[in-house]
């Protein structure tokens, strides 16, 4: 069993971590060494990463014993081909810092669990690389995805780089580019993200979670009457206290982009009269005018159908996909519109009146309750899709607006109600809708914990601290899908008061 290594990946779907593995067992026989490789796929949707394991020794003259599976302690080299599936190798016990070498991405492939949570449930990238340099003997990280498509390659191609980088194999570099030329197909694309890997690893650890500059919003072009009318409300946004005009400009342009100028000024007129009640710092008006805007802007069916159909998003698909001009790509939209979504879209009135009858919402479940497939790649598909997000001044008279708008206006009461007797908890108050996003059952659960949450400020409202427990109730509904952090918050509010 002497000199034997032993290498482990853990890479998901599309990461290229069989044809990784590949490379590393076809390199290792063409140097004249015995090599196996195996794996061990794990769950889909982001649960679970996919075991590669390859052992190879020289050849000797005998038989050498491999195992098929990695051990906790006995892993020489470990590739992980984003950030947190080196966490879990360490959890695993397969990096340890006697003798494993862990090469790994910075970057982020978001995991289910991450996304479910309806706050920022993104796990913390910075105690894993801290957890990394104490676990590893040698530590090798960098943003390899980022070097793989700036080479218009797969990141399993960087990686390899970086394992030829930092020579922990006997084996030269011509061995390497050797094992990709045998591919041949996407050979040239693979060997520049191999060199950009190569040279991560060389030059030392890069950054995790470098930030990205934002590009400059462009100006506004259109009819000269138009960009005027903009103007003139960016100059009222301008007018607001300093610490909220960054603010109020954002969301300006988002409740434009959403309805019209005229949707706007009523934006405005919304945030100008919270100013007229507030006073320095004005923290009041700031997120005024964040969470109106938010609230202005909701996801409605419309807007659903009108983002699906910019061009903006079949550009971004088609980067995301690596489509080139004479690749053909195929966009296949899911939907499941419930009775809901249906009687929002008609008028206020007659929709309140058909959403109050059992029967009827019964019936219309029954005909559109249905899981749908589009594709909106197709002329029938998008001209679908385009006229129903072409619905814009329809909007304004729907039962959905009306139903929107006397929430957010009730909302506001609420919060200026507190406004005289505890700033602060106005404050939070405004801040609680961020807990309503989304669409469909989304929307409904965070109107639900919206609710539940102002009904328990309002047990605690008289005390001094009321307005720390406004957050903690906020933070509180935020942590699960199904609200069993603010069950437990609001019990402990009943049990005192």
């Amino acid at each position: 069993m002497g000199g034997i290594i032993k290498l482990a990946v853990l890479a998901v779907g599309g990461q290229g971590g069989g044809v990784l593995t590949g490379w590393i067992e076809d390199m290792a026989r063409a140097q004249g060494y015995a090599a196996q490789a195996t794996s061990v796929a794990g769950v889909a949707q982001r649960t679970g990463a996919t075991v590669y394991y390859v052992e190879m020794a020289p050849k000797t003259g005998g038989d050498p014993i491999f195992s098929l599976m990695p051990s906790a302690g006995d892993v020489d080299i470990m590739i992980t081909a984003e950030l947190m599936e080196a966490g879990r190798s360490i959890i695993r016990g397969f990096v340890t810092p006697d003798r494993t070498v862990l090469i790994t991405s910075t970057h982020r492939a978001l995991a289910v669990s991450e996304k479910m949570v309806p706050g920022d449930g993104i796990a913390n990238a910075a105690e894993v690389v801290a957890a990394a340099e104490i676990a590893a003997r040698r530590l090798i990280a960098a943003d390899f995805d980022a070097l793989a498509l700036g080479g218009g390659s797969v990141i399993s191609a960087s990686l390899f780089g970086a394992l030829a980088g930092a020579e922990v194999l006997p084996f030269p570099r011509e061995a390497f580019e050797a094992a990709i030329r045998k591919g041949g197909k996407g050979a040239e694309a693979s060997l520049r993200a191999f060199e950009a890997g190569y040279r991560a690893a060389r030059e030392g650890n890069a950054p995790a979670g470098k930030p990205v500059a934002k590009p400059a919003t462009p100006a506004p072009k259109g009819p000269a009457k138009l960009v005027a009318e903009w103007q003139a409300l960016v100059v009222r946004a301008d007018r607001l206290p300093e610490g909220a005009t960054a603010m109020a400009r954002a969301g300006l342009q988002k409740v434009v982009d959403f309805h019209s100028l005229a949707y706007g000024r009523t934006y405005l007129d919304r945030v100008e009269r919270i100013h007229s009640q507030d006073h320095a710092p004005f923290d009041l008006t700031r997120e005024a005018a964040k969470y109106i805007a938010n609230a202005m802007a909701y996801d409605d069916i419309i807007r659903v159908a009108d983002q699906k159909t910019r061009a903006t998003r079949a550009t971004r698909i088609k980067g995301e996909m690596g489509a080139s001009e004479g690749k053909a790509m195929q966009v296949t939209e899911f939907l499941h519109p419930r009775a809901e979504e249906i009687v929002s879209l008609l008028p206020a009135r007659m929709g309140a009146r058909w959403a109050a009858n059992p029967r009827r919402m019964a019936l219309i479940d029954r005909l559109f309750n249905k899981g749908r497939r589009l594709r909106s790649d197709r002329l029938g598909g998008f001209l679908m899709l385009h006229i129903l997000g072409g619905l814009k001044g329809w909007r304004l008279k729907t039962l959905r607006h009306a139903q929107e708008m006397d929430h957010l206006d009730r909302w506001l009461a609420t919060a200026l109600g507190y406004l005289s007797t505890n700033y602060d908890l106005a404050v939070e108050i405004i801040r609680c809708r961020r807990l309503i996003k989304g669409y469909s059952d989304t929307h409904a659960r965070g109107l639900s914990k919206f609710d539940r949450v102002l009904e328990a400020v309002f047990l605690v409202k008289g005390r001094e601290d009321a307005a720390d427990w406004a957050k903690r109730l906020r933070e509180a509904a935020l942590q699960d899908e199904q609200g069993k952090a603010l069950d437990g918050a609001i019990a402990t509010i009943r049990s005192f008061v």
